[in-house]
C-alpha cells in the first residue's frame, strides 16, 4: 500500500485514537497555547508586514484573522494566523529524527473548520491526525540533513488534517496530500545563517498551501501521483525510501514551550537561571556547556549565532539565550530587541563561553533534553545540569501551567480565562464559539 493510501486509511479510524480522554486533553491544551503565543507576536513586523500586503482579501470561503475584526480568504486567513502562531518560536514541539512544531497546523484547521461551521469535536479529530502524521515523519527521517525544512512535512500533516475535516473521500483525500506536497519542499536555507522573517513564516506557508490544494481537490482537481512512492517523487528526490509508522501515539509526546525560544535551549534556560540565582552578582570569567550535536547544530555552530543581528537569529542563539538569562534573567517576548542583542554584558559573556558536545548526551537524546552549565566567578564555580524542563512530555503542563503562561502573553485576565474555559470544553463546542471569543472586543 503507497503512503498516501496508509495515510488515508489511517485517518478513518481516528476515534480509536482519541478514546483515550488524555490524549483529546492535551490536543486541547495545544489549540489554546497556539493561540495565546499568536496574541503575542500578533504586532510583529512580519505579522504586520503580511497583513499590509494580503488585506483586505475575500475568496469562496472566509474566516477570521486572529485577534482583528477583518476576515480573510481561508487560504490567506490560514497564512496570516500562521505566521502569528509561529512567529515568537513559543508554539509546541515534537523532538525525534527531525524536530518541527505540531501545532502549525492548528491555523489551517481552526480557519478551515470556521468556514465550514464544524465542531470542535471534528477539529480535533482533524488535528490528532494531523499529529499522528507530522510525529510519524519526524520519527521516520531527518529532511535536514539532506537540506529540506521540516516545514514540507508540515505541508503533508496539514493537507491530511483537512482530508478529515472535509471528510473527503479517498480520491479527493489522496489528491489533497498530492497537490500541497508536490510543489512545495521547503530549503533548509530557511534556517541557515542569519535567519530572516521567513523562519517564523514558512510553515504558515505551507498549510497555506495545503488549503488551497484542499479547495481545489474539493472540486475534483487532480494531483502528481503517485507523489512519494512515484518515478521522481518524495522518496528518491528528498528522503530516499522510508518506512512510516502511524500507529504510536505521538500527541502525548509533544511538548508546549516554557520560554519564547528554539526547544533545544529550554533546558539551558532554566540551568542558567538556576545558576544566576546562585551568583549574586559575581562576574563571571568562563562559561562551559555540555550539550548534544543536534542542539549544537542547530543553535550553536553558525557563527552568526554569536552576534546575532535579528530577532530571528537570537532566539535560535544558544550562546545568545544563556548570557540573556545570566544577566536579565527569564527570557520573555521583549528579549530580542536590538538593545539586548547589542548590549555589551551579553556580547562579553557570549565570548566567554565553550561549547562541547558529549556522547553521553547524544545517547540521551532526544528522550531527554540534556544540558549541563558550568560558571566560573573569583568565588569559584556554579555548575547545573537539566535534562527535563517545563513542559516537556516527562514534565508536562497541566492547565493552570497554560493558563499561567497564557497571562505572561495576555495582559487581560478574563480574555485568558475565556479561551481556557472554551479550550476545556472545545470537544462540545463549535469553531466559530472559540474564534468569535478570540476576536472579542
Amino acid at each position: 500500500m503507497n503512503l498516501d493510501e496508509q495515510i488515508y486509511e489511517y485517518s478513518l479510524h481516528i476515534d480509536d485514537l482519541l478514546k483515550d480522554k488524555s490524549t483529546t486533553e492535551e490536543l486541547k491544551k495545544r489549540i489554546v497555547d497556539s493561540l495565546f503565543v499568536s496574541y503575542g507576536a500578533r504586532n510583529a513586523d512580519a505579522v504586520q508586514i503580511s497583513k499590509r500586503a494580503l488585506l483586505p482579501s475575500s475568496g469562496k470561503i472566509d474566516a477570521p484573522i486572529y485577534y482583528d475584526q477583518r476576515k480573510a480568504s481561508v487560504d490567506v486567513a490560514t497564512y496570516i494566523n500562521g505566521s502569528m502562531t509561529r512567529y515568537l518560536d513559543y508554539n509546541d514541539t515534537y523532538l525525534s529524527k527531525e524536530a518541527l512544531h505540531p501545532s502549525d497546523n492548528v491555523p489551517p484547521l481552526l480557519s478551515y473548520g470556521y468556514s465550514s461551521n464544524v465542531s470542535g469535536m471534528h477539529v480535533l479529530k482533524a488535528l490528532a491526525t494531523a499529529y499522528q502524521v507530522v510525529g510519524a515523519l519526524a520519527d521516520a527521517y531527518s529532511i535536514r540533513d539532506r537540506g529540506w525544512d521540516h516545514v514540507t512535512y508540515i505541508s503533508i500533516s496539514s493537507a491530511a488534517g483537512l482530508g478529515v475535516l472535509n471528510h473527503f473521500d479517498k480520491s479527493r483525500f489522496i489528491n489533497t496530500l498530492n497537490l500541497a506536497l508536490n510543489n512545495n519542499i521547503s530549503m533548509r536555507q530557511t534556517r541557515a545563517g542569519e535567519l530572516s522573517m521567513w523562519k517564523g513564516c514558512t510553515a504558515a506557508n505551507a498549510s497555506r498551501n495545503s488549503v488551497f490544494a484542499s479547495l481545489l481537490a474539493n472540486e475534483g482537481f487532480t494531483g502528481p501521483s503517485p507523489i512519494f512512492e512515484g518515478e521522481m517523487g518524495f522518496f528518491k528526490q528528498v528522503t530516499g525510501n522510508i518506512k512510516v509508522d502511524l500507529e504510536k501515539n505521538r500527541i502525548v509526546r509533544t511538548m508546549i514551550k516554557n520560554f519564547p525560544v528554539e526547544y533545544h535551549a529550554m533546558s539551558a534556560i532554566e540551568s542558567a537561571l538556576w545558576i544566576k540565582n546562585q551568583l549574586n552578582g559575581e562576574e563571571i570569567s568562563k562559561i562551559h556547556v555540555d550539550t548534544f550535536s543536534v542542539a549544537h547544530r542547530i543553535i550553536v555552530k553558525d557563527p552568526e549565532k554569536l552576534r546575532p543581528k535579528t530577532k530571528e537569529t537570537a532566539d535560535h542563539s544558544l550562546p545568545y539565550m544563556i548570557a540573556y538569562t545570566l544577566v536579565y534573567g527569564e527570557p520573555n517576548t521583549s528579549s530580542f530587541e536590538p538593545k539586548y542583542l547589542n548590549d555589551p554584558s551579553i556580547l562579553k559573556l557570549i565570548d566567554s563561553m565553550d561549547f562541547e558536545v558529549t556522547k553521553e548526551y547524544d545517547e540521551m537524546y532526544p528522550e531527554y533534553l540534556p544540558v549541563k552549565i558550568s560558571v566560573k566567578t573569583k568565588a569559584g564555580e556554579q555548575q547545573k545540569e537539566v535534562t527535563v524542563p517545563k513542559g516537556h512530555f516527562k514534565n508536562p503542563y497541566d492547565w493552570r501551567d497554560l493558563e499561567n503562561k497564557g497571562h505572561r502573553l495576555i495582559k487581560d485576565p478574563e480574555r485568558v480565562k475565556r479561551l481556557v474555559e472554551l479550550g476545556k470544553n472545545f470537544d462540545r463546542s463549535s469553531t466559530r464559539d472559540l474564534l468569535e471569543a478570540v476576536n472579542f472586543e
